[in-house]
């Protein structure tokens, strides 16, 4: 039988994950599915996606139930997401042990509302990994600048971490510096770090849709035929410095004890922009170590009628070229880039109060007297 386009993405090297977890998914088979017929090999999730799952059934009525005495709200969700995550794990525990911990990752996104706060970051990332008590078990830490101890902390303790958050490529090489100083500690304390993993998640859509709205308003010619180019050119150039920083003396010191690099993860990979072909962000993002956290639209879009060809190492001197065309017509980069993390945090904050008042209004309903 012909290899289907997502086979022949693992073939190049490059791992296809979904964007999106509930208990429906787990309860019907259709996680199970997408792992057997579709070669999808991790899951990742967040606030916005759990509230949302939330809201869409009665899947969560009885444990909410069962759980209502804790009266935190706080405290119910995180027991529900670790029960979907927990399940999530042990499904995709086999393609865990088949790719030597490669693969088969479950993400779990800390408190949103913690971004800014390293010490509770930490702490609750060391909570999730003992809770889930899962080997295929990310703990997902934004990439703010006082996440970025949390994230090193973390490493250091042999912990596995998803970055997430990542829009500017000086982040992005601070993310880096901080994983590669997590497994130096490590390793200075005699640690083992032949199990510690991590990816780092660049989200790619949103610098679009943000920076296009920008060239829309200077209007010129020049301006606007650099719409829907920077999201790519971002990701192609993190990719470059990825290829260049697990390289190298400092680099094959820590390979030799064992260590694995982190990964580019291109998360937000669904088309936002109608004008834009549905499969944009999948098929210019193509390279070997590398994983696409995909919605469900964009594994069906890809799997019909996606183009399999490694495309991350391809027009690097044009990728260069759309950011200085961007400050020639006079949008900042570092401005939109500031203006995204910022915006990430809030929005990921206000899904999570939406879905604690979710919770709130579902234990109503359901009668439970608290």
């Amino acid at each position: 039988m012909a290899k289907s386009r997502l086979q022949q993405l693992t073939e190049l090297g490059q791992s296809v994950w979904i964007d999106s977890l509930s208990r429906e998914m787990i309860e019907t088979g259709e996680l199970e599915r997408l792992i057997r017929d579709d070669s999808i090999s991790g899951v990742t999730s967040n606030p916005t996606i759990f509230q949302k799952a939330l809201a869409g059934g009665d899947w969560y009525d009885a444990e909410l139930r069962e759980l209502s005495p804790l009266g935190d709200t706080s405290e119910i969700f995180f027991r529900l997401a670790e029960n979907d995550v927990t399940r999530a794990c042990d499904l995709l525990r086999p393609v865990h042990e088949s790719s030597g911990g490669l693969d088969g990752y479950v993400s779990i996104e800390v408190d949103p509302t913690l971004a800014y706060d390293t010490e509770r970051t930490y702490e609750q990332a060391v909570r999730f990994h003992s809770d889930i008590d899962r080997p295929n078990l990310y703990v997902k830490i934004p990439a703010t600048r006082l996440g970025l101890p949390a994230i090193e902390d973390a490493i250091a303790a042999g912990h596995a971490i998803n970055v997430t958050l990542i829009f500017s490529l000086q982040r992005y090489t601070e993310v880096v510096e901080a994983y590669l100083r997590g497994l130096e500690r490590r390793v200075s304390a005699a640690g083992s770090v032949d199990r510690v993993n991590s990816v780092a998640s660049f989200f790619v859509s949103r610098v679009d849709s943000e920076v296009d709205k920008r060239l829309e308003q200077v209007g010129s010619p020049e301006a606007l035929a650099l719409r829907g180019k920077l999201a790519v050119a971002n990701a192609k150039l993190a990719y470059r410095h990825f290829q260049k920083a697990f390289s190298g003396e400092r680099w094959e010191y820590l390979a030799a004890k064992g260590a694995r690099s982190q990964r580019c993860l291109w998360a937000s990979t669904s088309t936002k922009n109608p004008a834009y072909p549905d499969t944009l962000y999948a098929d210019g993002l193509i390279g070997p170590d590398t994983v696409n956290t995909m919605p469900i639209e964009t594994v069906r879009a890809f799997q019909d009628h996606g183009t399999v060809r490694q495309t991350l190492s391809e027009g690097l001197d044009e990728a260069e070229r759309v950011l200085e065309g961007l400050e020639a017509v006079g949008v900042s980069y570092d401005e939109i880039v500031e203006t995204l993390e910022a915006e990430g945090v809030q929005k990921f904050a206000d899904s999570f109060a939406e879905l604690k008042a979710g919770i709130e209004s579902k234990l109503k309903t359901l009668e439970v007297v608290r």
